[in-house]
């Protein structure tokens, strides 16, 4: 009885111990992380900020050790490089507005510096990332295009040219999968007129995204549609010249024949100048 009555005591001890010290570390690690770094050279408040990006679950806990390296040691090599990692932190926790402006400052303080390419790259990256489905506003989408053409034409030697024109077709052809959706909602609703005037945006201004071969279809069928057989007909020339294995080209073939009628260019209208260009080569 006395025993049972002693290792009861011993365990409580042990689990008071235990709390006290479990509670004295978690206070040790909070008041670590708020103590203020004043009194630190920045190369530890870098790698204090290095440390907890690698380690934490959220990548915005080391924003706070970037920024005041920066707002400490202003001018210094730290600062400039707690500035480019804040832009980098900012972007990751798709904070894209922040990133964006923070990269802004980075190319405003240093244009010339060898990360030059790299803030412009997360400008852009942070106008693409933001991209969202086509049916949204398409703003940020001409926006990714000219920061992405940025990257390019400035530095089309750096690391990030390629991946920048990557996404530049892919953002060249979420515009064109937008001008293709109004165009099918206006064709839906037989207003042909208005599906033409969006589909010839394609195929005149987007004529390398994946959206040409059905824009020229949809071209076809609003044509019949309205009687213009004439451009009918030179659409599904160009469809059958350049997208002749198409599932696109072989419904367009079959809305002709229906007609009695055949893909051939014919007539001088727009259709006509774009099948002169691109398959004759006749530029003038």
């Amino acid at each position: 009885m006395a025993g049972d009555f002693m290792s009861a005591v011993r365990l409580g001890l042990c689990t008071a111990l235990l709390a006290g010290s479990l509670a004295a570390c978690g206070a040790g690690l909070k008041s670590q992380k708020d103590a203020p770094l004043d009194d630190l050279p920045p190369e530890e408040i870098y790698k204090r900020g290095e440390l907890i990006l690698e380690t934490a679950r959220k990548p915005g806990d080391s924003l706070r050790y970037f920024s005041e390296v920066e707002r400490l040691y202003p001018y210094t090599e730290w600062a400039k490089r707690g500035l480019i990692m804040q832009a980098y932190v900012l972007h990751k926790s798709k904070e894209y507005e922040e990133a964006r402006i923070a990269a802004q400052r980075y190319l405003d303080f240093y244009p010339g510096d060898e990360d030059a390419a790299y803030a412009t790259y997360l400008m852009a990256l942070s106008y693409y990332d933001e991209i969202d489905e086509v049916g949204r506003d398409q703003g940020l989408t001409f926006q990714a295009l000219q920061s992405l053409r940025a990257v390019i034409e400035q530095y089309p030697d750096s690391e990030y040219a390629k991946s920048a024109m990557m996404k530049f077709d892919m953002a060249f052809d979420h515009l064109a999968g937008k001008e293709m959706e109004i165009g099918r909602y206006y064709l839906k609703r037989r207003n042909y007129t208005a599906a033409i005037n969006r589909f010839k945006v394609v195929v005149q201004d987007f004529q390398t995204t994946t959206h040409t071969a059905e824009a020229l279809h949809r071209l076809t069928e609003a044509y019949l549609a309205l009687g213009f057989t004439d451009e009918a007909q030179t659409a599904a020339a160009i469809l059958g010249h350049n997208y002749q294995s198409s599932p696109f080209y072989e419904d367009s073939f079959r809305l002709l024949k229906g007609q009695g009628l055949a893909p051939e260019a014919k007539g001088t209208g727009w259709l006509a100048t774009i099948y002169r260009q691109m398959i004759k080569g006749e530029w003038l």
